[in-house]
């Protein structure tokens, strides 16, 4: 009978799945920042592209410091990522649209990584791999800040660009609406003065 795995195993599975996410993850940058149209968006996808490559010399130090060949396990989770954004990427948006897309594709990505790595540093904690925690603790770091960077681009101006092109006749109707209601105030005034008469009489 073979032996029951342990949280050690557990964890060396979970690193070589990071590791080959990663891996795939350079690719997959360099055609997020190929498509973006935005200067800023393209910016902030090629600053993690370099990001990502430090990230996996990183792994390559965890492995080594609990005496592990540095090898990778195929992410199907990141693959899968990867594949919805080739699909966004082949789509015919307007300029503002795609990059908001690109926003969600690389948060889906960043969010993934921001839970495997929690997941990762908490078990390296627990086993007193205090080496692998800090270095995964790192990484965990640029994930949360490079999704907050994606945030900030969205926030800033992509999103209500793209909003504003699938709908560029609310100005409009938000201008009718801002006169519309003194009108039904005035009207509503003179329905309560005719009541307020009738009652009187």
């Amino acid at each position: 009978m073979a032996e029951a795995g342990t949280l050690h195993d557990a964890f060396i599975d979970e690193l070589r799945d990071a590791y080959d996410g990663e891996k795939q993850l350079t690719k997959a940058l360099a055609k997020l920042a190929k498509a973006a149209a935005s200067p800023k968006l393209r910016q902030a996808f090629e600053t993690h592209l370099e990001e990502t490559r430090g990230q996996i010399e990183r792994l390559e130090q965890v492995f080594e410091s609990l005496d592990e060949k540095a090898r990778g396990k195929h992410c199907d989770g990141i693959a899968g990522i990867i594949e919805e954004g080739k699909s966004i990427m082949e789509e015919d948006f307007d300029d503002s649209t795609m990059d908001a897309c690109l926003i969600a594709a690389g948060q889906r990505a960043e969010h993934y990584e921001m839970a495997a790595y929690g997941t990762l540093v908490a078990w390296a904690q627990a086993m007193g791999h205090s080496e692998a925690a800090q270095l995964l603790q790192q990484t965990l770091d640029e994930e949360k800040a490079a999704d907050k960077t994606l945030s900030s681009l969205a926030e800033g101006g992509i999103n209500q660009s793209a909003a504003d092109a699938a709908h560029p006749e609310d100005d409009e109707e938000e201008d009718e609406e801002e006169e519309e209601p003194v009108e039904r105030g005035r009207s509503a005034g003179r329905k309560e003065s005719a009541t307020v008469k009738t009652a009187r009489r």
